[in-house]
């Protein structure tokens, strides 16, 4: 690393080259080496027409959107790296795919070769590296570069005997032991988490998620009140989730989790409300679900103080991209099954014009087809990379913005349902803000405790799983997660809204993805057979979109008439996006795939490799099952036992090592990709 260290300590650099072929690179690096005094102008002419002359024979293009040309010739007085970053990055044929934009120039006299050898594998280490591919990409000084390599050296030093476990899912053995590391861990970087969300990333998915956060939560509290009979609606579910969201952006660990409503707490607080018309406590359906919350807060905070939240690292891949299949099959069936109903409500009434069908069809597929063409842009070679960057971030909010638009100017004659947003911020029904929970019959305050079970086990499920989906070592998070505390946060949440009859929020699993992946700062990746795509360098870890999506959901309420405006179409489309999006990276999904292709055009993925194709289609078939099973209960009566089914996921995994042997669920169910795919241009 001397060598190259030196080179940037002597500001041997180069950045922003703009040019769009190899030959006029060396030539301006040459250019640059004369104005340097290293070489004089004739001298400069024959390295230049070397180097030409090698890429024309052997192209230096290596992968990981990396060139490394290089040619000795005596002109050359002593070895030199020059660092080339390039405006443009070009396609020299990268064994990954990727186009290549950093170019390390090695020069030196002849027979100097052997002294680049240690410099050749230093900068394979450093290109490997995503973060340190990141850092040089956001450079823009001498400094920049030094302290990107200091960052490089700091993360792949040896390191020290850990007094902790990094990952947060070791138990301690102490009371509040987890809850305490999570707090050391995450606090260092408390203020880089609001420093870190300055940037146009930021904007883009405040923006996109913004919506993507208040339709459901007009449209769940607009479905709880009809289950509820008004107890619980749509006015309380906004308080809640601007309330819940501004507390959480704050002061959770992992603020890259976004709480919402989901369906499986919609059907337990439904059936909490029959199970009180039952037991003739209709009246008291708000203490008793005070009750529940209360207990259920309890018990989440007492599991966060033993560390329960370690229990998920039996939580394998396999479970994680069955819950993650089934959120995200549960967005699209909403939408489509909207749209479904939409149409056929129009054709139940007689003398409606086709139009009133038509219409909501075109605004929701055209917000799809916009959101989802954009947000892919940055692939595409027109335009200029920063306006790619820019389409792509803000796809979804320009496809929202553009079919709204288009209904009020295009298609106002045609009537169309809107976002039923409510006329004032005051609970549903006649009552104050504050539930007194003794109201209830006095037994009813210990008989709370078994439903608080049930309730304590679908939200610790669902926040800590949807957890594990967000700190996958695929996103490449690097300021460490926060199980213990996070869960304890949450019960502190679902206690204060028990206590103003708020509906309780937990981690939404596709909200969350995609609050992600709008952060996230990508490659264009091209494997081995030929399949592209992306893969994450960087995602801007920041407080400061959860922490704006959720005050600007407060703030809608002074904005009611105009969120009125926005059709119900567009956003149906909105959540068809999410849902299809959310599915990118889920191997199952890849997986499934195989069963409609041609066998010989299988992608050569680490697992095609290490595992037979009737295997990997046996241990597909066991996740589709899986799926099937957690999806029927989900809409069945049983819907309540939702959790516990999610459960017995584990025990599944676990028999499943009975029909597999340890090395095909090694490569079928790895935490994360082997470093060879990473990295298959060294191979």
């Amino acid at each position: 690393m001397k060598l190259l260290r030196k080179a940037l300590v002597d500001g041997c650099f180069l950045l922003d080259l703009d040019e769009r072929d190899m030959p006029s690179v060396f030539r301006q690096v040459v250019k640059y080496l004369v104005a340097r005094g290293e070489l004089v102008g004739t001298q400069g002419d024959e390295l230049a027409e070397s180097l030409i002359a090698r890429e024309a024979q052997f192209p230096t293009a290596i992968g990981n959107a990396v060139a490394v040309p290089h040619t000795y010739l005596d002109v050359v007085r002593e070895p030199v790296i020059v660092f080339v970053r390039l405006a443009h990055p070009l396609n020299l044929g990268a064994p990954d795919g990727i186009p290549t934009r950093f170019v390390f120039v090695l020069l030196g006299p002849t027979g100097a070769a052997a002294q680049h050898l240690d410099a050749l594998a230093d900068i394979a280490r450093l290109v490997a590296n995503d973060e340190f591919r990141y850092d040089a990409g956001a450079s823009r000084t001498q400094i920049d570069l030094l302290a990107a390599l200091d960052r490089f050296d700091i993360r792949t030093a040896p390191p020290a005997p850990p007094e902790k476990q990094s990952d947060g899912l070791e138990y301690t053995g102490r009371i509040f032991g987890g809850l305490i590391q999570d707090i050391r861990r995450r606090l260092p970087h408390y203020a880089s988490d609001f420093r870190d969300g300055f940037h146009s990333k930021s904007v883009a998915s405040t923006l996109f998620l913004f919506f993507a956060c208040l339709a459901p939560a007009v449209t769940f509290g607009g479905i709880m009140a009809e289950l509820t009979d008004n107890h619980i609606g749509a006015v309380e579910m906004i308080v809640a989730s601007a309330f819940c969201g501004v507390t959480y952006a704050l002061f959770a660990g992992q603020p890259l989790i976004i709480l919402g409503g989901t369906g499986p707490l919609l059907v337990f607080t439904w059936l909490l409300y029959v199970l009180c018309g039952q037991i003739e406590l209709g009246d008291y359906f708000l203490e008793v679900f005070a009750w529940v919350g209360l207990w259920t807060g309890l018990m989440l905070i007492v599991l966060a103080a033993t560390d329960a939240s370690c229990l998920v690292k039996y939580f394998t891949r396999f479970t994680d991209e069955i819950f993650a299949a089934l959120i995200s099959i549960i967005f699209i069936y909403a939408a489509v099954e909207a749209l479904a109903e939409i149409v056929s409500d129009v054709y139940q009434v007689e003398r409606t014009s086709h139009d009133q069908a038509l219409v909501p069809l075109i605004l929701a597929m055209g917000t799809f087809a916009i959101a989802f063409t954009l947000s892919r842009f940055r692939r595409s070679r027109f335009l200029l990379p920063q306006v790619r960057e820019f389409l792509s971030d803000f796809g979804p909010t320009i496809a929202l913005a553009a079919m709204t638009v288009a209904a009020v100017t295009w298609f106002h004659d045609v009537q169309t349902t809107t976002l039923p947003a409510p006329d004032a911020i005051r609970p549903t029904v006649e009552r104050s803000w504050l539930v007194n929970p003794l109201a209830a019959p006095t037994w009813v305050w210990l008989a709370a405790i078994g439903p608080a079970i049930l309730a304590t086990l679908l939200l610790f499920l669902d926040q800590n799983i949807t957890a594990r989906l967000i700190n996958s070592p695929d996103h490449k998070l690097q300021k460490g997660d926060a199980y213990h505390y996070d869960l304890a946060l949450l019960g502190g949440l679902v206690a204060v809204c028990s206590l103003f009859g708020l509906p309780w929020l937990v981690a939404a699993t596709v909200r969350s993805l995609n609050h992600v992946r709008s952060l996230a700062t990508v490659e264009n990746v091209v494997d081995r057979g030929g399949d592209s795509r992306e893969r994450v360098l960087h995602v801007r870890e920041t407080r400061v979109t959860a922490l704006a999506i959720h005050v600007l959901i407060g703030l809608s309420v002074l904005a009611l008439p105009l969120l009125k405006v926005i059709p119900m179409a567009v956003l149906y489309g909105l959540f068809l996006f999410m849902g299809v999006v959310s599915m990118a990276g889920n191997q199952f999904f890849e997986r499934l795939r195989l069963w409609l292709m041609d066998s010989s055009l299988y992608p050569s993925t680490h697992y095609m490799r290490r595992v037979p194709t009737w295997t990997i289609h046996k241990f597909t078939l066991l996740q589709l099952v899986c799926l099937i099973v957690l999806g029927l209960v989900e809409v069945s009566p049983l819907g309540i036992l939702f959790p516990l089914f999610l459960v017995l996921l584990v025990p599944v995994r676990m028999l499943a090592g009975r029909f597999f042997t340890p090395e095909e669920l090694a490569a079928l169910d790895a935490e994360e990709e082997p470093k060879e795919e990473a990295t298959q241009w060294a191979a």
